[in-house]
């Protein structure tokens, strides 16, 4: 129950309400340290999020405008230092810390987490020169790893531009500062080599401070930078400090100007070394001209000289020839063969008449012996063969037959049975006697 001495108006909540942002004037710019858990965004674009510590826990709001001025959007489980106002929100009854700036906590830890990841790398060889590839002298295509907004994309287009004027270049659109960077910075790179479009390929920001920078710091841009197949140039801004990004790039530059320029040659120059190029070649052929022309009047002149002599010896070398040929003329070896043959035709005639008249004087000479030897060799071949004949009748199968004996035959092969053992009992056979034969059929056989 309220005393009477306490009573008096009742505040209204609003009353109540603006009462309290009146008190909390003291607070309008303050410093926190803490864990972001519960982050959440708004289909406006606004992040909500709570700042703890082991002791208590405040709400925190961060308008998209200035989340897009900081480039940071802190992430679950993450500890930064927050500047902002302390707000009591009426309408919902909330206090909450509007956040106007936002940066790393332990600048010290996140250097000594760089220098791990750089030895660890830098054992893997990742940082030789060696590794770095060329970059082409002039490519037909330059991606652009970059943020899409802000002077960085307009310069680099401009140098390259300006330098060839008709040179393709691809935008790879990525976030370059913030906690979501080093994600975003690997899959616009990743993207780019499966696409395959460019030949070279140019990461690229404005610059800022060593904790602007912590994404060209982190591994996964490292790798993705080590895998890129296509050439890879960092044009990370003015900074005392070289990225990771830059050690493990095929070749850094200082600004995006200057990545421009070292990417891309100057077209004129170009130009103008061709058509340099192009007279040095015009001289060079009209001085080589001059040369084989001067070379040729003198190789002419040398020929004139030698010419009458040449014609002379070939003239000579042909005449030697031509005996040469007619002394070889397959007329005269068919001639002279002819008569070579004719001659020894008649030698062989005379021989032959010489060898049949001695022939014939001897066989006059020889003749009555031979005549007697004949007649005295066909009396003792007769006799001889007579003498055979008689032994050979005596031997006659039929003379044998004749005698009384048979010869007995199978009577389906035909072939002459020798012993018992040849025929069998039921078989048919077949008698030659000395007239004639008898079939038969054996009624049993004794071995």
């Amino acid at each position: 129950m309220i005393r009477p001495e306490e009573a008096r108006r009742p505040l209204t909540v609003t009353e109540l309400a603006f009462a309290i942002k009146r008190e909390l004037g003291p607070l309008s710019a303050v410093i926190v340290k803490g864990e972001v858990t519960g982050m959440k965004l708004s289909a406006k674009g606004h992040y909500s999020f709570t700042i703890r510590d082991p002791g208590a826990v405040i709400e925190a709001f961060l308008f998209a405008d200035t989340a897009r001025r900081l480039g940071i959007v802190p992430e679950d489980g993450q500890e930064f230092i927050f500047r902002g106002r302390v707000d009591f929100w009426p309408q919902g009854g909330r206090l909450r810390l509007v956040v106007d700036f936002i940066q790393f906590d332990d600048v010290g830890k996140m250097r000594a987490q760089l220098e791990a990841l750089k030895q660890g790398l830098e054992l893997e060889g990742a940082f030789a020169p060696e590794r770095k590839r060329a970059l082409p002298y002039l490519p037909l295509r330059v991606a652009l790893v970059t943020s899409p907004t802000g002077a960085v994309i307009h310069d680099l287009q401009e140098t390259i531009w300006d330098r060839y004027p008709n040179m393709g270049v691809l935008v790879y659109p990525a976030q370059v500062q913030g906690t979501a960077s080093p994600g975003s910075v690997a899959v616009a790179l990743r993207r780019c080599n499966q696409e395959g479009l460019a030949d070279v390929v140019v990461i690229a920001r404005g610059g800022g401070s060593f904790e602007e920078l912590y994404a060209f710091n982190t591994e996964p841009v490292a790798r993705a930078i080590l895998a890129s197949e296509i050439p890879v140039v960092t044009a990370l801004g003015h900074t005392s400090d070289r990225t990771i990004a830059d050690m493990v790039a095929d070749a850094e530059c200082r600004t995006p100007t200057e990545a421009g320029a070292r990417v891309v040659p100057r077209k004129s120059d170009l130009v103008a070394a061709l058509v340099e190029r192009g007279r040095r070649l015009d001289r060079e052929s009209r001085r080589r001209l001059e040369r084989e022309a001067e070379h040729l009047a003198s190789r002419e002149q040398r020929l004139r000289q030698v010419l009458p002599d040449l014609i002379r010896s070939r003239a000579e070398r042909l005449a030697r020839c031509r005996a040469e040929l007619a002394r070889l003329s397959p007329v005269r070896q068919v001639a002279r063969r002819e008569e070579q043959l004719r001659q020894l035709g008649i030698r062989i005639d005379a021989a032959g008449q010489r060898t049949l008249r001695d022939a014939g004087e001897e066989l006059a000479r020889i003749g009555p012996r031979i005549d007697l030897a004949v007649l005295r060799t066909l009396r003792d071949a007769g006799q001889g063969l007579a003498h055979r004949a008689d032994r050979l009748g005596a031997l006659s199968p039929e003379r044998v037959l004749g005698r009384g004996y048979s010869i007995t035959l199978d009577a389906e092969t035909g072939t002459v049975l020798r012993s018992a053992g040849e025929t069998a009992a039921g078989r048919r056979i077949r008698v030659r006697l000395a007239a004639g034969s008898v079939g038969a059929l054996v009624e049993g056989v004794q071995p």
